[in-house]
């Protein structure tokens, strides 16, 4: 039954990650809602799910001409370096204040989202 368990959250953290919202925002929570994983599996399991949802949508962008590769290694660069980092900081800290802080990032996030949402759509009827 846990396998199916799995299978469900994989095919759901998959559509959100192939949209490119990030797939981790979604997947980290339902593996700790519906798994006994822990704060510091759960994200293990989303860094080895991201690997292959991100080669694909990474192909997807590119042929459909999406990609500017030269801002893209702008990008990459500083955040491998500071995924080794955070790697390292998250190793350290306790997974229940781990689960904490990501749930204050996701909160943080969510406000900043729909915020947004309603700026644009205020923006748009003026």
């Amino acid at each position: 039954m846990q396998i199916v368990i799995f299978i469900i959250i994989g095919i759901v953290g998959g559509i959100i990650g192939g949209m490119g919202m990030g797939g981790g925002t979604l997947l980290i929570p339902l593996i700790l809602m519906f798994t006994p994983l822990n704060q510091h599996a759960a994200q293990g399991v989303n860094l080895i799910a991201f690997v292959p949802m991100s080669i694909i949508a990474l192909i997807i962008h590119f042929k459909n001409k999406l990609l500017n590769i030269k801002i893209a290694i702008f990008a990459a660069i500083p955040a491998a370096f500071l995924g080794i980092v955070g790697s390292i900081i998250a190793s350290k800290i306790k997974a229940e204040n781990l689960k904490l802080y990501f749930g204050i990032f996701l909160l943080a996030l969510g406000v900043y989202q729909l915020g947004d949402a309603i700026y644009k759509k205020i923006k748009c009827k003026q």
